[in-house]
């Protein structure tokens, strides 16, 4: 009987049949399947009332987010004060992303303005707002959820600019619950707040 030598294929396959008779390839066929979740933000104004007719117009430029705020994945404060980044719950949208959009859809709806407009837009603008979020995280230690940004109001006259106001809002919300759907609710009401905070500290402004 003629014993030929096995080939790269025959090795393979032999390692594969030995797995399949042992443990760890039953383990790694039974490892439940884990689904992601992508969360929408959805911060909407209570009211919408219409644009400010002869008033002025605000230029939102794209939020930038900040070393803490750049996670998709949804953030929760550790006992120990670390920060865990879920990899199976996310915002559907980066938050910085997500919160801009939602805060242009405000102060549109706030009436505050004739316009507010997006980078690109051929429209003079008066004034430009010009932000960073710093924070969206849950804090169960704390029992709170919390979204923080930081921001320059310009007003700018042909090409001269001048900075009109300088700040960083912040907002916290009692926490319902550690589990991801209450996390992102709280989360949520946590930027309805903050958004109302910065119409607040935009209207002598307006």
């Amino acid at each position: 009987m003629i014993i030929r030598p096995l080939g790269r294929r025959g090795v393979l396959l032999g390692g594969v049949l030995a797995l399949s008779g042992c443990g760890l390839a039953g383990g790694l066929s039974e490892r439940p399947y884990v689904e992601r979740r992508d969360w929408p933000l959805l911060a909407i104004r209570p009211e919408s009332l219409p644009p400010r007719r002869g008033g002025k117009t605000l230029l939102l430029r794209t939020l930038r987010a900040g070393p803490a705020a750049q996670a998709r994945g949804l953030q929760t404060i550790q006992p120990d004060g670390s920060v865990r980044t879920a990899f199976y719950e996310e915002w559907a949208a980066p938050p910085a992303e997500a919160m801009e959009a939602a805060l242009r859809a405000w102060l549109q709806a706030s009436g505050q303005f004739a316009a507010v407009l997006s980078p690109g837009s051929r429209a003079q603008a008066d004034l430009v707002f010009d932000g960073e979020l710093q924070a969206l995280v849950a804090d169960p230690p704390a029992h709170q959820a919390r979204a923080a940004l930081s921001y320059v109001l310009l007003r700018q006259r042909g090409l001269a600019t001048s900075v009109l106001l300088q700040a960083e809002p912040a907002a916290r919300v009692p926490l319902s619950g550690d589990d991801p759907p209450a996390a992102v609710r709280c989360m949520t009401q946590a930027v309805v707040a903050l958004c109302a905070r910065i119409e607040a500290g935009l209207a002598p402004y307006a």
